[in-house]
């Protein structure tokens, strides 16, 4: 008898944007332990539950190992079968060139989840295929999230991924607002083991402020929490930068060598008192008077916006409010507040950056950002004839029937899509509709490296994950797939194909030409980090400007003319009728949207998709614990389980977001053992960042009843 020997794997966790290094070990195709790595720079030790279900997604039997073809069976009923990898890329390919060749590569759909930013195979060959699909109908999970954070940072500082970094290590003050990243572990803001650094942070005498409708886990860590109404931080903000332009307290620093807009803003909030914030807001006006003066005098301050903020109906309004707080007050680009990454391979020079309504979706005039529309215009545009009309649908990593406004919409139009593609390891909600699914391998059967996320990261640092196990005979990577689709459309249009560069080269060439590389003392490459499994750190965020700005002028133009009308929109919006209850959605540290469900370790335990709602509302309504409320909106209606609780503030609901499991179709059965209801039902497609077209998914105005 043959004993399989230990292997141990140093690997980074890829379940969410924290990056947080793991030492894995195996027996022959088997993990059995899994923990946190403490020599990893960034993560130094720390590790959430997901982590830990790395092991479940691997094991998981749901998952797909082989393509599958949708068939209608002999009682007329849709399920998907089995077929071989030739079949199924050369089914997919001659649904794309049909298409193309019949109505125009505009017929053709795509949308991309938020898994494609976790697995750079994903971002770094999609082009193999769509460089021949050159379609405005590109949609992805960036216009229901972090839409408005590219558009300010493209109007700001010159390109759409150059975002600046919370400094919480060197803070003293941190207004947050939206965020709870105790359950996110920070969004936009790769910030592993934030729970201490939170501790830090009020231990040498530092203050962390929370603006929420819900008192979260973070809030819980928080010096000061105030409630505020959803969908109204625009008001707070504003007021908060009324209170600094009145009270002379702007101190820009060495920012003031190159900003350009104060007078102009200055004037924009002149009439935004905190007294008339207080009124739409529900914070007290004392309490936006304190932030202001707090957050202008801090030796180094952060204000900072998440999820909360971006998606409600003036998230653009919001984050660049957010950026000129940090500006006026000195806190861009300086220790402790917030700064621009300096990333080993940076997506900044090596990336588009971005645009802004060069066309628009054409059943609502939604503008296009970076080449996609908005995610809520995607059922618009299948089921709008004329020329451009979705026939034939792409999904990569993505479960927009659960994850975008409106989802039944969506759900519907899919089945009136001539043919679907999608490449995804799950039958799911979404792919039920594909005619042909195409698998990837497992996460831990390929290789990684986190650029999209080191861009983002507290430290400028550098990790690179080889596979944990072999790729299984017969497997294609995603990046294969993208080859092997976009070479054979290429052969059916009479085009050239792109040559086939693996990721880890792609990369390597990325290192060695980049800040760290073989013109550096570090002679950075993908073999010097193989020697350094554990990562390697360049140390802290340093000021960068205004070299840094990727502005013509290398100036900050605060003064966006298409903002400044926005808040002209505000105020009018903010004076009407705030009566009624609002919807918020919440996450747990054991979710990630949809994805992380089928782990039955990461699901166990006490049912989490409960309606929350305050003591005071149940009572006023005459309701009960455990009974079920109908929560109705324009776009639908849903049942869920009342669970009364003070951590919202009165006139507010809140469900997670990512269930409503369970349809027919699906081969999920952890996950439809845990159904839930998706909010998205009752999210509205019409209810929208009016600026931006990003999906407002957060203070959702609905009616409720037993």
């Amino acid at each position: 008898m043959t004993i399989a020997s230990t292997q141990t794997h140093h690997r980074v966790c890829h379940l969410c944007e924290a990056m947080c290094g793991l030492i894995i070990k195996t027996e022959a195709d088997k993990v059995i332990d899994i923990r946190g790595d403490k020599d990893d720079p960034l993560s130094r030790g720390h590790v959430c539950p997901k982590a830990v279900a790395l092991q479940d997604i691997q094991e998981d039997p749901d998952r797909l190992r082989k393509p599958l073809m949708r068939i209608r069976s002999e009682a007329g009923v849709y399920e998907h079968v089995e077929i071989e990898w030739e079949e199924a890329l050369d089914l997919a390919a001659d649904a794309l060139a049909s298409t193309i060749q019949k109505h125009g590569v505009d017929a053709i759909g795509a949308y991309f989840g938020n898994p494609s930013a976790h697995n750079y195979g994903m971002m770094t060959h999609q082009r193999n295929l769509f460089r021949h699909i050159r379609t405005r109908n590109r949609f992805s999970a960036t216009s229901v999230d972090q839409l408005p954070h590219h558009l300010v940072s493209m109007w700001l500082y010159g390109h759409m991924l150059l975002l600046p970094i919370p400094d919480i290590d060197r803070t003293d003050y941190f207004l947050m607002l939206g965020a709870n990243p105790l359950a996110s572990n920070g969004s936009i803001w790769t910030v592993p083991d934030v729970r201490k650094r939170i501790k830090d942070l009020t231990a040498r005498g530092g203050k962390l402020v929370v603006i929420d409708p819900r008192r979260t886990e973070t809030a819980e860590l928080a010096s000061d929490h105030h409630f505020i109404r959803p969908g109204t931080d625009a008001a707070l903000l504003l007021a908060l930068l009324h209170v600094i332009f009145r009270d002379k307290l702007t101190a820009l620093g060495a920012l003031a060598e190159f900003t350009d807009g104060l007078e102009e803003v200055q004037s924009a909030v002149a009439s935004l008192t905190p007294e008339w914030a207080a009124s739409v807001t529900g914070t007290e006006a004392s309490g936006i008077e304190s932030i202001a003066r707090d957050m202008a005098t801090a030796k180094a301050a952060i204000c900072y916006g998440r999820m909360g903020v971006s998606t409600q109906a003036y998230g653009t309004l919001c984050q660049w409010a957010i950026q000129v707080i940090n500006v006026v007050t000195g806190n861009l680009d300086k220790p402790g507040g917030s700064l621009f990454t300096r990333p080993a391979m940076d997506q900044v020079l090596n990336s588009s950056r971005g645009g802004f309504a060069r066309f628009t979706s054409r059943g609502r005039g939604l503008p296009e950002f970076n080449y996609e529309l908005p995610a809520a215009a995607l059922a618009d545009e299948i089921r709008t004839p004329g020329e451009g009309q979705i026939k034939l649908m792409f999904t990569g990593a993505g479960n927009p029937v659960l994850s975008t406004p409106n989802g039944r919409a969506v759900d519907d139009a899919f089945e009136e899509l001539d043919f679907m593609i999608s490449l995804d390891p799950a039958l799911n909600e979404t792919t039920r509709h594909a005619d042909v699914i195409l698998p990837p391998t497992s996460p831990l059967e390929h290789d990684n490296y986190d650029f999209a996320f080191h861009n983002l990261a507290i430290r400028n640092t550098a990790r690179y994950t080889p596979a944990v196990f072999d790729k299984p005979e017969g497997a294609l990577h995603d990046w294969e797939i993208f080859a092997e689709l976009g070479d054979r459309l290429a052969e059916r249009l009479g085009v050239e194909s792109m040559p086939r560069v693996p990721p880890h080269k792609v990369v390597d060439a990325a290192l060695q030409a980049g800040p760290y590389g073989k013109e550096s003392e570090w002679n950075l490459s993908i073999e010097n980090l193989k020697s350094h499994p554990s990562g390697i750190d360049f140390g802290p965020l340093k000021p960068s400007c205004p070299e840094r700005l990727q502005t013509h002028d290398k100036r900050i133009p605060l003064a966006i003319p298409e903002v400044l009308a926005d808040i002209e929109r505000l105020q009018s919006d903010m004076n009407e009728d705030v009566a009624g209850y609002r919807l918020i959605g919440r996450r747990n540290v054991r979710d990630n949207n949809s994805w992380m469900h089928n782990h039955r370790r990461l699901v166990k335990g006490k049912d989490r998709c409960q309606l929350l709602m305050h003591p005071d509302d149940v009572a006023k309504e005459g309701w009960n614990e455990g009974m079920h409320v109908t929560i109705t909106s324009r776009a639908g209606s849903i049942s869920a389980e009342l669970m009364p609780s003070t951590e919202v503030m009165p006139g507010v609901i809140s469900l997670p977001h990512g269930y409503g499991h369970g349809l027919d179709g699906t081969r999920s059965k952890v996950a439809n053992s845990h159904a839930g209801v998706s909010c998205n039902d009752v999210t509205d497609d019409q209810f929208l960042d009016q600026l931006s077209g990003n999906a407002a998914v957060n203070g959702v105005p609905v009616q409720l009843s037993a």
